[in-house]
Protein backbone atom coordinates (compact mmCIF):
# COMPACT_ATOMS: atom_id res chain seq x y z
CA UNK A 1 0.00 0.00 0.00
CA UNK A 2 1.48 3.66 -0.95
CA UNK A 3 -0.24 6.49 1.07
CA UNK A 4 -0.23 9.37 -0.98
CA UNK A 5 -0.09 12.38 0.46
CA UNK A 6 -2.10 15.67 -1.41
CA UNK A 7 -0.98 18.85 0.14
CA UNK A 8 -3.81 21.78 -1.66
CA UNK A 9 -5.16 25.26 -1.51
CA UNK A 10 -8.10 25.92 -3.82
CA UNK A 11 -7.71 23.12 -6.34
CA UNK A 12 -10.90 22.44 -7.01
CA UNK A 13 -10.48 22.98 -10.22
CA UNK A 14 -7.45 20.06 -10.62
CA UNK A 15 -8.65 17.83 -7.72
CA UNK A 16 -11.35 15.31 -9.68
CA UNK A 17 -8.73 15.09 -12.74
CA UNK A 18 -6.36 14.06 -9.74
CA UNK A 19 -8.50 11.28 -8.64
CA UNK A 20 -8.40 10.05 -12.11
CA UNK A 21 -5.20 10.32 -13.05
CA UNK A 22 -3.70 8.54 -9.67
CA UNK A 23 -6.27 5.41 -10.18
CA UNK A 24 -5.02 5.42 -14.04
CA UNK A 25 -1.48 5.49 -13.41
CA UNK A 26 -0.62 3.85 -10.38
CA UNK A 27 -1.39 0.23 -9.67
CA UNK A 28 -0.02 -0.43 -6.72
CA UNK A 29 -2.63 -0.43 -3.69
CA UNK A 30 -3.19 3.06 -2.88
CA UNK A 31 -4.76 5.69 -0.53
CA UNK A 32 -4.67 9.53 -0.93
CA UNK A 33 -4.84 11.98 1.78
CA UNK A 34 -5.88 14.90 0.91
CA UNK A 35 -4.71 17.91 3.38
CA UNK A 36 -6.41 21.20 3.31
CA UNK A 37 -5.88 24.37 5.51
CA UNK A 38 -9.50 25.19 5.81
CA UNK A 39 -13.04 24.21 5.50
CA UNK A 40 -14.09 27.51 2.72
CA UNK A 41 -11.21 25.53 0.61
CA UNK A 42 -13.02 24.90 -2.73
CA UNK A 43 -11.34 21.59 -2.76
CA UNK A 44 -12.96 20.10 -0.22
CA UNK A 45 -16.53 20.30 -1.61
CA UNK A 46 -15.54 18.69 -4.74
CA UNK A 47 -13.72 16.32 -3.12
CA UNK A 48 -15.92 15.21 -0.60
CA UNK A 49 -19.23 14.94 -3.51
CA UNK A 50 -17.14 12.38 -5.97
CA UNK A 51 -14.31 11.02 -3.05
CA UNK A 52 -16.44 7.40 -3.30
CA UNK A 53 -15.76 7.08 -7.23
CA UNK A 54 -12.55 6.15 -8.04
CA UNK A 55 -11.72 2.71 -6.67
CA UNK A 56 -9.41 3.38 -4.22
CA UNK A 57 -9.82 4.95 -0.93
CA UNK A 58 -9.66 8.75 -0.70
CA UNK A 59 -9.65 10.72 2.87
CA UNK A 60 -9.92 14.46 3.40
CA UNK A 61 -7.71 15.61 6.41
CA UNK A 62 -7.50 19.12 7.87
CA UNK A 63 -3.76 20.36 8.28
CA UNK A 64 -3.16 19.43 11.84
CA UNK A 65 -0.66 21.94 12.52
CA UNK A 66 -0.58 25.65 10.58
CA UNK A 67 -1.20 26.75 7.19
CA UNK A 68 1.14 26.50 4.71
CA UNK A 69 2.27 23.27 2.17
CA UNK A 70 5.03 22.29 4.73
CA UNK A 71 2.75 21.80 7.76
CA UNK A 72 0.07 20.33 5.08
CA UNK A 73 3.04 17.96 4.16
CA UNK A 74 3.91 17.17 7.92
CA UNK A 75 0.11 16.61 8.68
CA UNK A 76 0.28 13.81 6.29
CA UNK A 77 3.12 12.41 7.29
CA UNK A 78 1.61 12.24 10.67
CA UNK A 79 -1.72 10.59 9.67
CA UNK A 80 0.25 8.21 7.17
CA UNK A 81 0.35 4.59 8.32
CA UNK A 82 2.04 2.87 5.41
CA UNK A 83 6.03 1.23 4.52
CA UNK A 84 5.62 3.57 1.64
CA UNK A 85 4.77 7.68 1.67
CA UNK A 86 4.18 9.89 -1.92
CA UNK A 87 4.15 13.15 -1.57
CA UNK A 88 2.29 14.55 -5.22
CA UNK A 89 0.69 17.99 -6.21
CA UNK A 90 -2.50 18.69 -6.92
CA UNK A 91 -1.90 20.76 -9.99
CA UNK A 92 -1.44 17.15 -11.92
CA UNK A 93 2.52 18.48 -12.69
CA UNK A 94 4.13 15.29 -11.60
CA UNK A 95 4.36 12.07 -13.60
CA UNK A 96 2.58 9.12 -11.57
CA UNK A 97 3.38 6.77 -13.87
CA UNK A 98 6.66 6.13 -12.00
CA UNK A 99 5.00 5.72 -8.80
CA UNK A 100 4.55 1.68 -9.11
CA UNK A 101 8.85 1.76 -9.81
CA UNK A 102 9.40 4.10 -6.77
CA UNK A 103 7.82 1.40 -4.97
CA UNK A 104 9.35 -1.52 -6.40
CA UNK A 105 12.88 0.11 -5.56
CA UNK A 106 11.60 1.13 -2.15
CA UNK A 107 10.83 -2.96 -1.39
CA UNK A 108 14.38 -3.84 -2.48
CA UNK A 109 16.04 -1.49 0.05
CA UNK A 110 16.32 1.97 -0.87
CA UNK A 111 15.02 4.23 1.70
CA UNK A 112 13.90 7.42 0.21
CA UNK A 113 13.42 7.70 -4.00
CA UNK A 114 13.50 10.99 -5.88
CA UNK A 115 11.69 11.80 -9.15
CA UNK A 116 14.02 13.26 -11.40
CA UNK A 117 13.42 16.01 -14.07
CA UNK A 118 17.57 16.53 -14.84
CA UNK A 119 19.10 13.00 -15.24
CA UNK A 120 18.88 11.33 -18.78
CA UNK A 121 14.86 10.60 -19.33
CA UNK A 122 13.51 13.41 -17.46
CA UNK A 123 12.12 16.68 -17.97
CA UNK A 124 10.50 19.79 -17.10
CA UNK A 125 7.41 21.50 -18.99
CA UNK A 126 7.25 25.09 -19.15
CA UNK A 127 7.03 26.91 -15.54
CA UNK A 128 9.01 29.68 -14.53
CA UNK A 129 12.28 30.16 -16.34
CA UNK A 130 14.15 31.46 -13.51
CA UNK A 131 12.63 28.69 -11.13
CA UNK A 132 13.61 26.12 -13.44
CA UNK A 133 17.59 27.78 -13.77
CA UNK A 134 17.79 27.56 -9.90
CA UNK A 135 16.16 24.30 -9.15
CA UNK A 136 18.41 22.83 -12.08
CA UNK A 137 21.71 24.30 -10.87
CA UNK A 138 21.23 23.42 -7.58
CA UNK A 139 20.49 19.75 -7.56
CA UNK A 140 23.24 19.25 -10.72
CA UNK A 141 25.88 21.18 -8.72
CA UNK A 142 25.26 19.48 -5.39
CA UNK A 143 25.30 15.79 -7.38
CA UNK A 144 28.77 16.54 -8.31
CA UNK A 145 29.95 18.49 -5.11
CA UNK A 146 28.97 15.75 -2.98
CA UNK A 147 27.80 12.48 -4.81
CA UNK A 148 24.21 12.59 -3.59
CA UNK A 149 22.55 10.21 -5.80
CA UNK A 150 20.00 12.74 -7.24
CA UNK A 151 20.05 15.65 -9.47
CA UNK A 152 16.95 17.30 -8.62
CA UNK A 153 17.15 17.37 -4.59
CA UNK A 154 15.11 20.32 -4.55
CA UNK A 155 11.79 18.26 -6.58
CA UNK A 156 8.70 17.37 -4.03
CA UNK A 157 7.68 14.70 -6.29
CA UNK A 158 9.62 11.83 -3.81
CA UNK A 159 8.20 8.38 -2.21
CA UNK A 160 9.64 7.95 1.38
CA UNK A 161 10.10 4.78 3.48
CA UNK A 162 8.92 4.34 6.72
CA UNK A 163 12.02 4.60 8.34
CA UNK A 164 12.85 7.70 7.09
CA UNK A 165 10.16 9.43 8.59
CA UNK A 166 10.22 7.98 11.53
CA UNK A 167 14.36 8.40 11.71
CA UNK A 168 14.40 12.48 11.34
CA UNK A 169 12.50 15.34 13.26
CA UNK A 170 11.58 17.73 10.08
CA UNK A 171 13.36 21.44 10.85
CA UNK A 172 11.94 23.00 7.93
CA UNK A 173 10.02 25.97 8.59
CA UNK A 174 8.38 26.87 5.17
CA UNK A 175 7.56 26.42 1.41
CA UNK A 176 8.64 23.00 0.20
CA UNK A 177 12.08 22.73 1.98
CA UNK A 178 11.36 19.66 3.46
CA UNK A 179 11.47 17.48 0.12
CA UNK A 180 15.73 18.83 0.13
CA UNK A 181 15.64 18.87 3.85
CA UNK A 182 14.91 14.75 4.36
CA UNK A 183 16.80 13.79 1.12
CA UNK A 184 20.04 15.22 2.57
CA UNK A 185 19.95 14.20 5.77
CA UNK A 186 18.94 10.89 4.94
CA UNK A 187 22.38 10.64 2.41
CA UNK A 188 24.09 12.11 4.55
CA UNK A 189 23.11 9.67 7.72
CA UNK A 190 24.02 6.46 5.14
CA UNK A 191 20.45 5.81 4.26
CA UNK A 192 19.80 4.38 0.36
CA UNK A 193 18.38 7.38 -1.37
CA UNK A 194 18.13 6.88 -5.48
CA UNK A 195 16.43 8.75 -8.25
CA UNK A 196 14.27 7.93 -11.76
CA UNK A 197 13.40 9.98 -14.77
CA UNK A 198 10.44 12.30 -14.02
CA UNK A 199 8.67 14.56 -16.15
CA UNK A 200 7.19 17.55 -15.02
CA UNK A 201 4.35 19.73 -16.55
CA UNK A 202 3.70 22.96 -15.66
CA UNK A 203 -0.08 23.38 -14.00
CA UNK A 204 -3.39 24.06 -16.34
CA UNK A 205 -5.35 25.26 -13.84
CA UNK A 206 -4.99 28.05 -11.04
CA UNK A 207 -2.54 29.25 -9.33
CA UNK A 208 1.17 28.28 -8.23
CA UNK A 209 1.85 29.26 -4.34
CA UNK A 210 5.73 28.90 -4.82
CA UNK A 211 7.45 31.84 -3.45
CA UNK A 212 11.07 31.68 -4.85
CA UNK A 213 12.69 34.30 -3.23
CA UNK A 214 11.03 34.14 -0.08
CA UNK A 215 11.72 30.13 0.29
CA UNK A 216 15.24 30.51 -1.65
CA UNK A 217 17.82 31.03 2.03
CA UNK A 218 15.52 27.97 2.96
CA UNK A 219 16.68 25.60 0.52
CA UNK A 220 20.11 26.69 0.48
CA UNK A 221 20.79 26.28 4.38
CA UNK A 222 20.24 22.53 3.26
CA UNK A 223 22.84 22.56 0.43
CA UNK A 224 25.00 24.00 2.31
CA UNK A 225 24.31 21.63 4.63
CA UNK A 226 24.55 18.61 2.55
CA UNK A 227 27.66 20.10 1.50
CA UNK A 228 29.74 20.63 5.00
CA UNK A 229 28.13 17.56 6.29
CA UNK A 230 29.56 15.50 3.35
CA UNK A 231 32.98 17.71 2.99
CA UNK A 232 34.55 17.49 6.15
CA UNK A 233 33.51 13.83 7.08
CA UNK A 234 30.90 14.18 9.56
CA UNK A 235 28.24 11.97 7.13
CA UNK A 236 28.29 9.34 9.58
CA UNK A 237 26.88 11.13 12.49
CA UNK A 238 23.60 10.70 13.58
Amino acid sequence: MIDIIVPVFNEGANILKLFAKVGQAIKSSKRVTVIYDYDEDNTVPVAREHMGEYGYEIRLQRNLIARGALNAIKTGFQVSTEDKVLVIMADLSDSLEIADKMAELLDNGYDLVCGSRYMSGGKQHGGPLLKGLFSRCAGVSLHILTRIPTRDVTNSFKMYSRRVLERFTVESTGGFELGIELTVKAYVHGMRVTEIPSQWYDRAEGESNFKMWKWLPKYLRWYFYCIGKTWFGRNKKA
